[in-house]
């Protein structure tokens, strides 16, 4: 029985990567990458030669039926741009189709960007709501963040650099000074983690470059007076 294996792979240093990781990548017949150019970088780095095709966005649904096919010849492993396939990416669709032909669905865990951002954001995240990547319209966006003002959990978000200080000003007018956590270049050599408030966050990051995972605190709690 073939398998569809869901390989995480570093969202920035190549050293996060599991050892099973390795072995997948090397045992499988064919690597269905998102970024052909980023997968072959971690390929060279362990010295991996298995066949690598693109699956993304863009042509998903015209290579879909080439990689069921490939099924035929043994394992697929899938892999995104960073981090776990299938989420944020449209690995989903390889994903449901695998499934709906009873192709077994392996996941491989490993580096993802929400649970790096939350651990290291001095928020609570014993519970969140992940929202992906924002609106890139600002009426949109602020819909958005509108529907979820009052959500008690913690908020996490990706952003680009060119979109960071209009979303963060959307944030402020929206849900109010609130506290968050910004995390840049993950992993990477750049790596920041800024924690304040939308306010000072806005003026902390004027000149903004890299990878965005933004960490919203959820509205606080009324506090109860306690009964005499």
């Amino acid at each position: 029985m073939p398998a569809l294996y869901l390989v995480a792979t570093p969202i920035g240093n190549l050293e996060d990567v599991t050892f099973r990781a390795i072995r997948i990548l090397r045992e499988v017949s064919l690597i269905a990458a998102e970024d052909t150019r980023k997968t072959k970088r971690l390929l060279s780095a362990y010295e991996i030669q298995t066949p690598t095709t693109s699956y993304h966005e863009h042509n998903k649904k015209s290579k879909l039926p080439q990689l069921l096919k490939a099924f035929e010849e043994g394992d697929v492993a899938l892999v995104s741009e960073a981090g776990m396939p299938g989420i944020n990416d449209p690995g989903y669709d390889l994903v449901k189709s695998a499934i709906e032909h009873n192709i077994d669905v392996v996941p491989i865990p490993g580096p993802s960007a929400i649970p790096t951002a939350l651990a290291a954001s001095g928020l609570t995240a014993e519970q969140f709501v992940h929202l992906g990547f924002l609106p890139r319209k600002t009426g949109q966006r602020k819909k958005l963040l509108e529907s979820l003002a009052d959500q008690q959990r913690s908020i996490v978000a990706f952003e680009s650099p060119h979109r960071i200080i209009a979303t963060l000003k959307d944030v402020q007018e929206v849900m109010g000074d609130r506290r968050l956590s910004i995390c840049r270049e993950m992993t990477k050599l750049h790596e920041e983690i800024y924690r304040g408030t939308a306010v000072e966050a806005i003026e902390h990051f004027a000149k903004p470059k890299g990878e965005f995972t933004l960490v919203i605190e959820g509205k606080p709690r009324k506090k109860t007076n306690p009964k005499p």
